[in-house]
């Protein structure tokens, strides 16, 4: 009966509270990420593959940075006795995404180099194809609606999401392309160069904005909450 009641009030607070709904389906998506990662991880030591490891080396970083925001988000809630931390989470977390999105030019230029090794049939290659669909298509929808959240942190965990969806349409791009020419792209370098570069400055953008964001709100000294 207890679990019932439990359960019950989960539900209750999925559905009313969106920066609840984003701190539990967050913790879900570094669970995946570092579980990737570590995949990653094997891949790279077993196959001697700077790509796997650069790879792996990415997303663990990412998994910590958006740990730390989301233990900082359960940690402060709303308070507005909290207000300050909350912005300097927000501020350091911003300046250390930018530079994390910054080292992505390695793994970007081993992508176009075609020097990323694939052991994938086309079977498991179009199921990551549906799962990158659903993954980019969630993140864009939660990008848009978290725009009208006064939570900041919240807003910081649904961009780390959707830059996480723009690297693994990268890394899905190449592997398609990868396992249907049998390991030689030379012919796609033009589009994996241009898609690569316009994923690459997507992602420095957001994260510029995000710092320029969190930055205008320390400057400002703002009261409230840091929406």
């Amino acid at each position: 009966m207890a679990d019932r009641s439990r359960l019950k009030r989960f539900i209750d607070r999925w559905k009313t509270d969106y920066s609840f709904k984003t701190v539990v389906t967050a913790s879900g998506s570094l669970l995946a990420t570092v579980i990737f990662a570590l995949y990653n991880g094997f891949l790279g030591i077993y196959h001697s593959s700077l790509w796997y490891g650069t790879i792996c080396i990415y997303y663990l970083l990412l998994s910590s940075l958006r740990g730390v925001v989301i233990v900082s988000e359960k940690r402060t809630g709303l308070s507005v006795e909290k207000e300050k931390a909350r912005k300097e989470v927000y501020l350091a977390s911003s300046l250390l995404l930018l530079v994390l999105n910054m080292s992505l030019f390695i793994p970007i230029t081993l992508m176009v180099k075609m020097q990323k090794p694939v052991m994938m049939t086309l079977i498991p290659a179009i199921a990551m194809a549906a799962y990158t669909t659903y993954k980019i298509t969630m993140a864009s929808f939660h990008l848009k609606k978290s725009r009208r959240s006064e939570d900041c942190l919240v807003r910081l965990l649904r961009r780390i999401s959707f830059i996480d969806a723009l690297v693994s349409i990268l890394v899905l791009q190449n592997t398609l392309i990868m396992v249907n020419s049998k390991g030689s792209g030379i012919n796609m370098l033009p589009l994996t160069a241009a898609t690569s570069a316009a994923v690459l400055i997507a992602v420095l953008l957001l994260s510029v904005f995000t710092l320029a964001e969190a930055a205008g709100r320390i400057r400002r000294k703002e009261s409230g909450r840091c929406g």
